[in-house]
């Protein structure tokens, strides 16, 4: 297989992690040979059927981008000899030349959440998923095959259209991640206490506020025996309002907003927490639940799709819009160490679902499938 990856749109999160895990794993074919577009600040696997596409126009606007894929990377696909081109990202704006099938995948469900997009303050960000919503739908009508990464996310979309050939594929968890049986230093960043970790960039369909909330619900006992610690990009706008809520309930020495840790750290940051919290609304395959599971630690998580498809019936859930059930599931978990094991053994067992390995071979194996029969 001869295969083209339009990655440019995996520029932060789930879309890198993806690229890195699919392209460490590739198929056993010696007539396998790949060209990937993707940002630079993206380190590809060294591997000899593997080469980095280069552009001659910058492509980090939308725009030029746009004019790059249209008129550019087609003939891009042609001198490489292209069977099949993949844009995981979720956008298909190249007509191939004969021969060459399309893949696509359903990463964003943002433009899809009628009340995430309503979180939004109005302005570019808002349009620009409307627009969004369009696209993505035209181009999963169009391609030869679209990848799911959850069954509720393949359900949403069949509700508007039917794309030619689905095939859902779960995302796995980093070895890295897999540490339930392992004991890893604990980040000297985290303090001496123990601690709650809610991992996750400050958007307001995360519902930061409403952990923080909980939080400073919880008996002063389990508040001055745990801290909060928050972790993730905190330029966002609701990172501010949170800062103004710490500060006027004087808890400054109790939650933190740590910033961003860099990823191969954040092992260490599951496995040491007391409790891990993921309280997102807007998800499409959490992939930082998925990590959390591998910790081994007790978690507790959103009750809104997909998260219970990924965490499964023995973890805790709760309302993200609802503080006071966020509380409810806080204390009982800091304050039952019976329920916390349960809960740990639980995420353990459930990340065993999840392989990397398994994940690559069935997606290689999904666009081999395309590349052979167009």
């Amino acid at each position: 297989m001869r295969i083209v990856i339009n990655a440019f749109a995996a520029r932060i999160g789930g879309g890198q992690t993806y690229l890195r895990n699919l392209l460490a794993r590739l198929p056993d074919d010696p007539d396998f040979a790949a060209l990937v577009y993707a940002p630079e600040g993206l380190d590809l696997p060294h591997d000899p059927r593997i080469e980095r596409g280069r552009t001659q126009i910058p492509v980090t606007n939308p725009l030029t981008r746009l004019l790059w894929e249209r008129f550019v990377l087609p003939r891009e696909l042609r001198r490489f000899g292209a069977e099949l081109l993949f844009c995981p990202g979720g956008l298909v704006n190249t007509v191939p030349p004969r021969g060459c099938g399309t893949a696509t995948m359903f990463r964003n469900m943002l433009p899809f959440d009628k009340k995430a997009l309503a979180q939004l303050p109005p302005g570019m960000q808002k349009w620009r998923n409307r627009i969004l919503r369009g696209q993505m739908l035209r181009s999963m009508k169009n391609a030869d095959l679209t990848i799911f990464i959850s069954d509720f996310a393949r359900d949403v979309i069949e509700e508007h259209i039917s794309p030619p050939r689905a095939k859902t594929i779960p995302h796995g968890i980093n070895e890295a991640f897999l540490t339930a049986a392992r004991d890893l230093p604990r980040p000297a960043a985290s303090g001496s206490q123990p601690y709650i970790l809610y991992v996750s960039r400050f958007e307001a369909y995360k519902h930061h506020f409403e952990v923080t909330q909980a939080y400073a619900a919880l008996p002063e006992l389990l508040r001055a025996s745990h801290r909060l610690l928050l972790v993730g990009e905190t330029n966002y706008e609701p990172a501010e309002k949170l800062r103004h809520f710490i500060a006027e309930n004087g808890l400054e020495d109790r939650i933190e907003l740590v910033g961003k840790v860099p990823y191969e750290d954040l092992p260490a940051w599951y496995r040491n927490a007391a409790a891990i919290v993921f309280a997102s609304s807007c998800e499409n395959c959490p992939n930082i639940l998925l990590e959390s599971l591998g910790a081994g630690r007790p978690v507790i998580a959103s009750d809104v799709a997909p998260m219970p498809e990924f965490g499964g019936v023995d973890l805790a859930y709760f309302s993200p819009y609802d503080p006071g059930e966020i509380a409810r599931e806080l204390e009982r978990v800091l304050a039952d160490s019976d329920h916390a094991q349960t809960l740990a053994r639980a995420a353990a067992r459930r990340a065993g679902r999840y392989d990397w390995n398994e994940t690559a071979a069935a997606t290689w194996s999904a666009l081999d499938g395309i590349a052979v029969t167009t």
